[in-house]
């Protein structure tokens, strides 16, 4: 029996087939999920790159409460106020994580009137792209073991190796774990969350099933006893992971409330990885669309620097607008409750878009109740410093509750295009660190651990230079200290390890505390998620 929320949904979806009119794409370009879901296959992009691109818009935030600041809904009616414009929109977004999920925020899938559909097979299983990373990440884990097992003929150190399992559920328990590789002999490994997997950044940025083939060969698992490294390739691994992969890599096709097209592809965190989704979706949209809207993870310290100094690097994207979402209970939050102290933090976000040669819009999502009074003091302060300012009202009206921000970002997509990265990548990771640590999050000093600095050298010896970093940190300060709200000065970012994501082509580095499995709170969203005999679910949201 169908659920009462998919019943309610049936009235207003439409076939994807119809979607994927929207944007000429006929039947025979899908390969169909049911009616509703639908993947494109990589292969196409091809026949499109000779086309020009549309305007590439990124929408993302200061930093946020737990509970987010409506980002996604903000991106999402964003592209259904461009479709009301009679912009032919496509957007962009990641797909959500169980941990997530089940742990502290619920859904990644928009909300009221401003969100993407069918919800419930988004927010869950979806088209088992992140069960194939997944599986993807621990097949190699277990062929690292086999090896051993019998024999270790390339004589990997088992205290030396980096590649740990992965679980697409926040649990703290497996964060370290005892494994037995032979009968009298046992090593000490653990989990990482799923979404937080090398392999997940490397489907991410990958245009064709050869080239996540040889990124994932290029994996770098552990070293020998001598201390050489040794990679997925030399397991010969690489053709099995890519077998798993291998409809993970087509880009997902749905649809927003409205029946605005979107894809939903990828999805790696943004405070411990990447936290973009696919580059393959990105350009694949931009060739079949007027307007991208896309969105970064978490505030602009992370997401979008990440969004600009490695997506954008790597796919030789120019974006032509960022949106700033804000809200009224981030704002109070970052001021202690006084909305014109948690300003400054906004300020910070604002500056760092300028030194990437972009101006911002600063967004409003307006809350029920969010007063008037509260909401003049954003935007005289956004006329003060000429900054565009628009309220969305997006959850409660759809696409014309933001047209007018939707005005605006047609508006700035018109003007010249000074995009530039924040660093170039022929100076040291060490460098590279500081630049950000210093220019995006205002660090005072930024210092390295023994065993930071141990792993930096072993790269250095390695010969693997000229890569981005990919900065783990927390999302809610622009510090790596969670508890430093507002914008903090005279701190310093301590980064306690460097890792080295050779197939996805960039370092990671672990700043303050930073996990990179999640534990889940006291109350999990989990404990308010059901589902009666009827079918019909609550709590999923």
């Amino acid at each position: 029996m169908k659920s009462n929320i998919e019943i309610a949904q049936e009235k207003i979806l439409q076939p994807i087939e119809k979607i994927a009119k929207k944007i000429s794409l006929a039947k025979n370009n899908l390969i169909l999920y049911g009616q509703h879901k639908a993947k494109i296959p990589c292969e196409l992009f091809g026949k499109y790159k000779g086309k020009k691109d549309g305007r590439l818009v990124l929408v993302t935030a200061i930093n946020p409460t737990a509970a987010g600041e409506g980002k996604t809904t903000t991106s999402i009616g964003l592209g259904q106020a461009l479709s009301v414009l009679k912009k032919k929109t496509i957007i962009c977004l990641r797909e959500p994580s169980l941990g997530p999920c089940f742990g502290v925020k619920g859904g990644a899938t928009g909300a009221g009137r401003s969100q993407v559909l069918p919800m419930e097979d988004i927010d869950l299983h979806f088209t088992g792209d992140i069960h194939a990373v997944t599986s993807a990440h621990n097949l190699l884990a277990a062929l690292i073991d086999n090896h051993i097992y019998h024999g270790n003929e390339l004589k990997i150190n088992p205290e030396k190796i980096f590649w740990r399992r992965v679980v697409d559920i926040s649990d703290r328990a497996l964060r370290s774990i005892t494994i037995r590789i032979a009968k009298n002999k046992t090593r000490e490994t653990g989990y990482d969350i799923s979404v937080a997997s090398e392999v997940m950044a490397i489907l991410c940025l990958s245009l064709s099933l050869g080239e996540l083939k040889k990124r994932l060969g290029q994996i770098i698992i552990g070293v020998t006893y001598e201390g050489e490294p040794i990679t997925a390739h030399h397991l010969k691994a690489e053709g099995a992971m890519s077998l798993l992969l291998k409809d993970a890599i087509n880009p997902n096709l749905v649809q927003t409330y409205e029946g605005t097209p979107a894809f939903i592809h990828g999805g790696p965190f943004a405070n411990i990885a990447h936290g973009c989704s696919s580059l393959m979706a990105t350009k694949l949209a931009l060739k079949l669309s007027d307007y991208v809207i896309t969105e970064a993870g978490f505030g602009a310290d992370l997401g979008a620097e990440k969004f600009f100094d490695i997506k954008c690097r790597q796919g030789k994207l120019k974006p032509n607008g960022v949106v700033i979402v804000v809200s009224i209970k981030a704002l109070k939050l970052h001021g202690s409750g006084d909305i014109k102290t948690g300003l400054f933090n906004l300020d910070k976000h604002l500056e760092n878009i300028r030194l990437f040669g972009k101006t911002s819009i600063v967004a409003l999502n307006r809350f029920p109740d969010d007063t008037d009074r509260e909401i003049k003091i954003i935007s005289d302060y956004c006329r003060k410093e000429k900054i565009l300012f628009s309220v969305s009202e997006a959850y409660g009206k759809g696409g014309k509750g933001a047209t007018d921000l939707a005005a605006k970002v047609i508006n700035i997509c018109e003007n010249k295009n000074n995009f530039n990265y924040l660093y170039q990548t022929d100076v040291s990771p060490e460098k590279i660190i500081e630049i950000i640590a210093k220019k995006i999050y205002g660090a005072e000093k930024v210092e390295f651990t023994v065993e930071a600095k141990m792993d930096l050298k072993i790269y250095k010896n390695w010969g693997i230079v000229n890569l981005p970093v990919c900065m783990a940190k927390t999302q809610y300060s622009l510090s790596d200290n969670p508890k430093l709200l507002g914008r903090p000065k005279d701190f310093t970012v301590t980064i306690n390890r460097v890792k080295i994501a050779a197939g996805a082509g960039f370092f990671v580095a672990l700043a303050g505390k930073i996990m990179t499995m999640p534990g889940l709170p006291k109350i999990p969203a989990a404990e308010k998620i059901d589902i009666d005999d009827s079918g019909k679910v609550t709590g999923l949201f």
